[in-house]
């Protein structure tokens, strides 16, 4: 029973920190990348192509939503091809372009279709399952000893910063 105990706690941990990172990437990659792709959209070309994928009806969305994913796995084979032939720089570059990319063009499809793929009961159980576990992980990475730590050493770095800063201006 110990043993499991222990085992669970370390299991814990390890998908604790996943989804610290996956909330990571969500909150600090998601949001500018989907804003940036919005921007891009100011260009009359892409604000009506945009149009047309807002109004796509629910089956349309859905295939839109998921054709970066389909479309960039080849190019994350290709990075894991160049990494194997021994280009590990390249092959890393390459899926982190793939990353960027895809999370940019996945956020502003999202924004997009959000409506038309929340009428498909799956996807809204979906969300809803992703909310829900995006909060519980966010209140227990919050509370946990790492991250108060990791908080208390930048407001640290912070005030150290900000009296340089006053110091340096005087």
């Amino acid at each position: 029973m110990i043993v499991f105990r222990w085992l669970w706690r370390i299991a814990r941990g390890a998908l604790l920190v996943l989804a610290a990172i996956v909330l990571f990437i969500e909150e600090w990659g998601w949001r500018p990348l989907t804003a940036l792709a919005a921007r891009a959209a100011r260009w009359p070309l892409l604000a009506r192509l945009e149009a047309h994928i807002a109004n796509a009806p629910p089956r349309v969305a859905l295939f839109l939503f998921l054709v970066p994913a389909v479309l960039l796995f080849p190019v994350k084979l290709l990075a894991l091809w160049l990494i194997h032939e021994g280009s590990p720089v390249l092959g890393v570059v390459v899926i982190v372009a793939a990353k960027v990319i895809g999370t940019a063009l996945v956020g502003r499809l999202f924004v997009l279709t959000e409506r038309q793929l929340m009428q498909f009961a799956w996807f809204a159980r979906a969300m809803a399952w992703w909310v829900a576990t995006k909060q519980r992980v966010k209140a227990a990475t919050f509370e946990s000893p790492a991250w108060r730590a990791v908080r208390a050493a930048t407001r640290r770095v912070r005030a150290w910063m900000r009296l340089r800063v006053r110091r340096f201006v005087r």
